[in-house]
């Protein structure tokens, strides 16, 4: 088969050396991909939401199947624009992705089927937001309801952070994602994420994760795309997991079938783990990142037949096998990040870093010229380490980012601090 991935990040590369590993794969594409990427596939530099080039370029090279990694192009329909031009993509549609596309919608669905959630309203305006969030004590948790890049969450602190976030939202701080806003109580817990696959009919568990979203050592500083991950995750036991997929995954897709929203493509369920049990925090339409770089490793069963499957209704046929090790990413990122970071600075030694037992590399941001690996992003590279124990993983993975040369680079020093803890 020939295959079109989209994206460019450490998910992307994660996904392409899954992919690339299929008895079924002939000849894979990336658009537009990264230096990591260009390793396993031919890259195109084609923007993810450039939806016509990206179609013209499927049709032209007659793509069998499209991988869509990103969560902008799912919400904005690149999976029925695939479609429509009879080119078989993983999903999910436009009409599924708003799990992700729409915070209050998906408030507004755990009302109407009974999933344990945080208290919200939903609003149109300023106002009556501060009056609610008034009501619900403090911290706050102030939302965007669209897409925002990760970035459309504020926890607020104090009254004053409230009324400035829900100010800054509606005045555009977010752009669209905020003309309207959710307010929703503060939880008290253990966030993990649990991963599963959806054809529409059937759901299948993946597996679960847990991440690291502040900048610092000890989970100080600002928040992040995510500076590492591991999987599995102790705050996820086997029982917790089955009762993720009873208790949220299945009846998720049961509702969005009878709202007409069949949901078909990867589930990714942002829990909080409360003292009163699991509450959903979000829904994403996507692999996380970085979490797919752990789930990847860990997959023994061919990723692209569990896509295609998913894809044609044929999950009830599929069994999925996992790797019995831990898998732990460390996320090595620029100077400055999330704030202003310089780009251009070279990376080296890469490959004597990979040489790690149980180690793999994948790329986020970075770019190959004159014949150096340049770092071009904010996240840059992720680590990656398989071991029989968090703590082996751990040790390999930062053996690893000990031998890479990179003035320009900086990584937190504790993930998987919360496994080792326990």
């Amino acid at each position: 088969m020939k295959v079109l991935l989209i994206g460019s990040g450490g998910r992307e590369h994660a996904l392409a050396w899954a992919l690339a590993a299929s008895p079924l794969l002939d000849r894979l594409y990336c658009a537009p991909g990264n230096a990591g990427i260009a390793q396993l596939a031919q890259c195109v530099p084609i923007a993810v939401m450039d939806f016509d080039k990206l179609v013209g370029f499927a049709q032209e090279k007659k793509i069998d199947f499209v991988v869509i990694a990103p969560d902008n192009p799912l919400v904005g329909g690149l999976w029925d624009r695939f479609e429509a031009a009879g080119i078989r993509a993983s999903g999910p549609s436009m009409a599924g992705a708003i799990l992700e596309g729409s915070k209050g919608f998906v408030k507004d669905l755990c009302r109407e089927i009974g999933l344990p959630t945080a208290a919200y309203q939903r609003f149109r305006d300023a106002a009556s937001a501060k009056a609610f969030a008034d009501t619900l004590g403090l911290p706050v948790v102030i939302k965007a309801d669209g897409l925002a890049l990760g970035k459309g969450v504020i926890i607020a602190e104090t009254k004053a952070d409230s009324s400035k976030a829900i100010d800054f939202m509606f005045e555009g701080g977010f752009g669209a994602s905020g003309n309207e806003v959710v307010v929703e109580e503060f939880m008290e817990g253990e966030e993990a994420s649990f991963f599963a696959l959806s054809d529409g009919e059937t759901a299948i568990p993946l597996a679960g994760a847990q991440d690291h979203k502040r900048a610092f050592d000890g989970d100080k500083g600002p928040n992040t795309g995510g500076m590492g991950a591991y999987s599995p995750a102790p705050v996820l036991p086997p029982a917790l997991e089955q009762l993720a997929m009873e208790t949220f995954i299945k009846p998720t897709v049961a509702a969005m079938a009878e709202r007409g929203r069949r949901y078909a493509g990867v589930m990714y369920l942002g829990l909080m783990i409360t003292k009163s049990g699991p509450k959903l925090v979000e829904y994403n339409c996507r692999f996380g990142d970085p979490e797919c770089q752990v789930l990847m490793p860990r997959l023994k069963s061919d990723l692209l037949t569990a896509l295609i499957a998913t894809r044609d209704r044929q999950l009830h046929n599929l069994d999925l096998r996992w790797r019995s090790e831990v898998a732990l990413t460390v996320v090595m990122a620029s100077k400055g990040y999330p704030g202003d970071y310089a780009k251009g600075s070279e990376i080296r030694n890469l490959e004597e870093a990979a040489k790690v037992p149980g180690v793999e590399i994948f790329h986020a941001g970075t770019e190959r010229r004159d014949g150096k690996l340049l770092a071009v992003g904010g996240r840059v590279l992720n680590v990656t380490a398989l071991g029989r124990s968090v703590r082996e993983a751990q040790e390999r993975a930062y053996r690893a980012v000990d031998l890479i040369d990179w003035p320009g680079g900086f990584c937190r020093r504790d993930i998987g601090w919360r496994a080792l803890s326990r």
